[in-house]
């Protein structure tokens, strides 16, 4: 019961109108607001594939967001292990390392794109002398953010 009324005061505060209604193209943030990470696709398909026009437009209350929150809680998420092997493709010296150009351009291009300044954020602190980065540690850098 505490947990529904966190999520629904949290829910609230996205409430731009005030009518306890949110639009679609919020959902996916009340989401991590809340500690979830869907994808923009996975929310898309949880709001039934609507228009670019209906995402800006069409609105749904708590009563409609707690199913699809609880949804997106059972999805698989990727492990540590997931992570550091997807980067193991791309350490062509073998030594745990992969080039910190290389890794920008496939975040940036591959799956769910980020923006520059993500990447950046993302990126700060994690390379070496040589631009080179221990895709270990980074990747356990992401999982604690």
């Amino acid at each position: 019961m505490f947990l529904n009324c966190y999520f629904k005061e949290s829910f609230g505060l996205f409430d731009r109108v005030g009518d306890n209604k949110v639009a679609f193209n919020q959902v996916a943030d009340i989401m991590r607001a809340l500690g979830q990470n869907p994808t923009n696709k996975d929310v898309k398909k949880i709001l039934g594939d609507p228009s670019a026009d209906d995402m800006a437009n069409k609105r749904l209350d708590f009563d409609a967001f707690l199913p699809m929150l609880k949804l997106v809680d059972g999805f698989q998420k990727g492990t540590y292990d997931d992570y550091v092997e997807g980067l193991r493709v791309f350490d062509k010296e073998g030594n745990g390392t992969v080039m910190g150009a290389e890794l920008r351009i496939v975040l940036s291009t591959l799956g769910e794109k980020m923006s520059e300044p993500e990447i950046e954020s993302l990126m700060q602190g994690q390379e070496d002398e040589n631009g080179s980065v221990h895709y270990e540690a980074f990747v356990k850098h992401i999982l604690s953010v």
